[in-house]
């Protein structure tokens, strides 16, 4: 690693995979079920299913860069506003996750909306935080 807090390419390519996998098959899910588009197709037990065990690989990826990277942007001060934000949307992700499966049934609804909505909100701001090297902390007038 040449910078403090650059992730090696395999970490980095895990991380990417692992959670573009979840957010689009998350959307697959989203559009088949939810909104009804190619239902027989997109809003399958098996994209769900998938959906389920990318999350799994996602969290994983997630836990494998807590230690040095987020702390790491934390000291420089980069990119702040999208890191943070993505920890807090990946906490409700989870949390929400959960209570789908094991939760009751009275908040279901309440708890789909909230999933799919923070999945959204994330999937943006991931990409945000990936693909550009947008430092609102450095933007200010």
């Amino acid at each position: 690693m040449s910078r403090l807090g650059k992730m090696p390419n395999w970490q980095r390519t895990f991380v990417i995979c692992g959670l573009m996998t979840c957010s689009i098959t998350g959307l697959m899910y989203l559009l088949g079920h939810q909104f009804q588009i190619q239902r027989s197709t997109l809003g399958t037990h098996s994209i769900l299913a998938a959906h389920g065990i990318a999350a799994i690989l996602a969290t994983l990826a997630i836990g494998s860069v807590l230690p040095f990277h987020i702390k790491a942007g934390y000291k420089s001060k980069k990119q702040w506003w999208s890191g943070f934000s993505q920890l807090g949307f990946l906490a409700v992700l989870l949390i929400s996750g959960a209570l789908l499966y094991y939760g009751p049934q009275e908040i279901r609804d309440a708890v789909i909306d909230t999933h799919w909505i923070v999945g959204l909100l994330f999937f943006a701001i991931f990409i945000l935080h990936v693909f550009t090297k947008l430092d609102i902390n450095s933007h200010r007038l």
